[in-house]
């Protein structure tokens, strides 16, 4: 599970760097520089598009600020701003425009008029793409050409623009170099225009060079770690083909394996292309870290953690982080050890939690033991294990604890398919866990365990019609649903941590933490053994200049109910808005929920993607 929580400090504290990052741009404007005798003034009459361009890079503005500036040399200057005007309009594609420039002396300073008619734009009317190399005869290379030329830039029937057919170039090229041809390259170019017929015929050339597969593992800035593990993590094969990509996932996998701080992958192309060389610099984490923590959240309090990782562990080699957390309502000691990766990328773990927070009306002592396997890909994660729970629950009116002891085998995965981390704006992310075990103690119990949970982001609005790209004005739906059981006898003594409850700030809105739960007929509220949540939330964009800004605001619904059995299920319900910040740490949340079983507003304060 990929988790990142704030605490309200470090919310706050983020606060007030947006209302700086904010206010800044404000503070920062200053009026465009001007002289006390301008030598003339400049106006153009035309079409939004033409005018900002124009005002932005005609040259003759450059003169405007020579207070001495006679008559004869500014009538030199105008025919010359004529043709620096028809060449920035062929920019745009308006290569047959008609422009007049009037001037009038009858005025202090003295006015300049630019009368621009842009014309009929030029519209692409054929593309051609030659391939020359081995890409163009190479059978394997038949999908990448096809791609290449279906996904062209600056396709027939689109407006010719000087930056489209740069950049349409420049997005065929990395195409070709990022799948085999790492040495590829832009042969001839062609941009043959007709002012006439408004049309535009396109050709390029594209030299792709030999095809590479990938060779032996050079490896530099080891002194702690192995170069197994490098190779392991890297999951680099020699003999396959190079992918760009593939490289990019290899560097993401060693720097967030936790063991290293930098690493860039090259692919010497200087070598034999049947074995190229990848060169693999690499900078190693600190053997030891410590972390010191301080804040507090809406839904814990403040907060005080220190966290200690050791990557190296003396005798096993194993990664060792212990973390001990204390806020105003829980106390989190735990350690966690995973084992270097094995060939398969595999990985053995083993964790101790002992922790002691409120769950519903009680106060629950709890004790984890888990033992087992993960395997971490860059769409889906897997988990094997063996689980010992044992809880202490005491009511918060009494002093007689409830013990509870259960041993369990699971399996657990998640599968994430977003379009980019951490601010989706698309995809889906889908979750299972499954187990079962047995309760300790003087009666055993056989029960069985399964939770789902599913996270959506659906985009809304349709495509810019210019731009085919999807607009973002109308924002996306986040849609978001969990379902839990626990299936047991009726009288089956039960870890609260094996249970469920509801509430909090990723949970149900408008209620405090773990507050949703079984209604006792005293009154108090504990855990139950079924749960079922669902949320829809509406996030759009704030705009800023027909901008999309960093900010989001929010409407959002969720529902949840926890009982213990399915036909007792009763839904809570919260609603409210809320405000989304792509601060430089991952998305804020900031919500104001109403919560409308106890009729209480509720401010929730988020930080991090979480699924």
């Amino acid at each position: 599970m990929i988790r990142s929580r704030a605490s309200c400090l470090q919310c706050w504290l983020l606060v007030g760097v947006l209302l700086l990052r904010v206010c800044a741009p404000l503070w920062a404007q200053t009026p465009e520089p001007t002289t006390l005798n301008p030598a003339f003034t400049l106006d153009v009459e035309a079409p939004a598009e033409v005018q900002a361009l124009l005002l932005r890079h005609l040259e003759l503005q450059r003169y405007r600020e020579l207070g001495d500036l006679s008559d004869a040399e500014l009538d030199r200057l105008l025919p010359e701003a004529e043709q620096d005007a028809q060449q920035l309009l062929a920019t745009l594609g308006y290569f047959s425009p008609v422009i007049r420039i009037e001037r009038s002396t009858a005025t202090t300073p003295r006015g300049v008029l630019l009368r621009v008619t842009p014309g009929e734009p030029t519209v692409v009317h054929a593309v051609r793409i030659r391939f020359n190399g081995p890409v163009g005869n190479d059978a394997a290379a038949q999908a990448q050409r096809q791609q290449i030329e279906a996904s062209w830039a600056l396709p027939v029937g689109k407006r010719f623009t000087q930056n489209d057919w740069d950049e349409a170039k420049r997005q065929a090229l990395r195409q070709l170099t990022t799948l085999r041809y790492a040495g590829g390259k832009l042969g001839a170019t062609q941009a043959d225009i007709d002012s006439i017929a408004h049309r535009a015929e396109l050709a390029v050339t594209l030299e792709s060079g030999p095809a590479y597969q990938l060779g032996a593992l050079q490896i530099s800035g080891l002194k702690q770690h192995s170069t197994e593990l490098v190779t392991r993590l890297a999951r680099l094969a020699p003999g396959a083909d190079y992918t760009q990509t593939q490289l990019t996932q290899a560097q993401q996998r060693l720097t967030e394996s936790g063991y290293f701080d930098s690493a860039v992958i090259t692919l010497d192309t200087t070598g034999e292309p049947a074995a190229a060389p990848l060169h693999i610099q690499l900078r190693e984490t600190p053997l030891q870290k410590l972390v010191l923590g301080v804040g507090a959240s809406t839904d814990t309090g403040m907060r005080l953690s220190a966290e200690h990782t050791h990557n190296l562990l003396p005798g096993i080699g194993w990664r060792a982080i212990s973390k001990l957390a204390l806020d105003r309502d829980t106390q989190t000691l735990g350690s966690e050890l995973t084992a270097p990766p094995d060939a398969d990328n595999w990985r053995w773990v083993g964790a101790l939690l002992l922790q002691r927070e409120p769950v519903g009306s009680y106060e629950v002592g709890s004790q984890h033991l888990r033992l087992g396997q993960r395997q971490t890909d860059t769409h889906i994660e897997r988990n094997y294990y063996l689980q010992f729970d044992r809880s202490d629950s005491v009511p918060i009116d009494s002093s007689a604890p409830i013990l509870a002891q259960s041993v369990s085998a699971n399996y657990a995965f998640t599968l994430r398919n977003f379009d980019q981390l951490p601010f989706p704006s698309r995809g889906w992310g889908m979750g299972l866990e499954v187990g079962g075990g047995s309760t300790l103690g003087s009666q055993r119990d056989p029960f069985g365990r399964i939770v789902a949970r599913w996270l959506g982001y659906l985009p809304l609005g349709g495509k810019d019609t210019v731009t085919g790209t999807a607009t973002q004005r109308t924002g996306r739906l986040l849609l978001r649903a969990q379902a839990g059981a626990v299936v047991a006898r009726d009288n089956a003594a039960l870890p609260s941590t094996e249970l469920f409850l509801a509430g909090g700030d990723s949970s149900v809105r408008g209620y405090a933490l773990h507050t949703l739960g079984v209604t006792l007929p005293n009154g108090q509220t504990t855990a139950g053994r079924y749960l079922s949540l669902g949320s829809v939330e509406w996030q759009r964009p704030i705009m800023a200049n027909n901008q999309p800004t960093e900010w989001e605001s929010t409407v959002f619904v969720d529902a949840g109910a926890v009982a213990d059995t399915p036909r007792e299920l009763r839904a809570r319900v919260g609603y409210g808005i809320g405000a989304r910040w792509k601060s430089p740490v991952g998305p804020l949340q900031i919500d104001l929920a109403y919560g409308v079983a106890v009729q209480r507003l509720r401010l929730h304060l988020n930080l991090g993607f979480t699924f």
